[in-house]
C-alpha cells in the first residue's frame, strides 16, 4: 500500500496564464509519451514480472509517474485558469475549452485523446523492459520540460 502526502512532489506556482503553453504541456499528460501512459505502462507490466524486487521497482516507478501526472495537471490548470474569452481564442485554446473548459483532460498537443495504444505490456519481462527504456528515451518527453520550465 502507498502513503499519500497531499501535496505536489514539486510545488507549481504559475502566476500568469498562458493558453499557448498549456496546449503544448498537455501532451506531457496525455500525449503518446506522456505521464499517463508512463504510469499505466509500469503499473500494468509489473504483474507479469517474475522477480519480486523488479515488480516492486515497476510499482515504485509507476507511482512516481502518477506524481508527475499531478504536477503536469497543476501546470495545465494554472496556465488556463481565469482566462478571458479573448485570451482563450487568441491562445488557440478555444477547441479544448469548448469540450473541457478548464478541466484537465489527457490528450496530445494536437488534441488526440489519450489511448492505451500508446504503451505495450507483453508479459515478457525482457520485452517489457526494453519498451520501458525506449519510452523513457523519447527526446520530446524531457525536452518539453526544459523548454517550458521557466514559466
Amino acid at each position: 500500500m502507498w502513503s499519500y502526502d497531499k501535496r505536489l512532489q514539486f510545488p507549481v506556482k504559475i502566476k500568469n496564464p498562458n493558453p499557448q503553453t498549456a496546449k503544448i504541456v498537455i501532451s506531457q499528460l496525455g500525449g503518446p509519451d506522456g505521464e499517463l501512459g508512463a504510469s499505466m505502462r509500469y503499473l500494468n507490466q509489473r504483474y507479469a514480472m517474475p522477480y519480486k524486487e523488479c515488480k516492486g521497482i515497476l510499482t515504485d516507478i509507476g507511482t512516481e509517474e502518477l506524481a508527475h501526472m499531478e504536477m503536469i495537471s497543476a501546470i495545465v490548470y494554472q496556465l488556463t485558469r481565469n482566462l478571458t474569452p479573448e485570451q482563450i481564442k487568441e491562445g488557440g485554446f478555444d477547441a479544448y475549452f469548448v469540450d473541457h473548459t478548464t478541466g484537465i483532460y489527457p490528450q496530445s498537443a494536437s488534441g488526440v485523446p489519450w489511448s492505451a495504444a500508446t504503451f505495450q505490456s507483453k508479459g515478457d519481462p525482457i520485452t517489457d523492459l526494453f519498451e520501458d527504456m525506449a519510452a523513457e528515451a523519447t527526446p520530446l518527453r524531457e525536452q518539453s520540460f526544459r523548454l517550458f520550465a521557466p514559466f
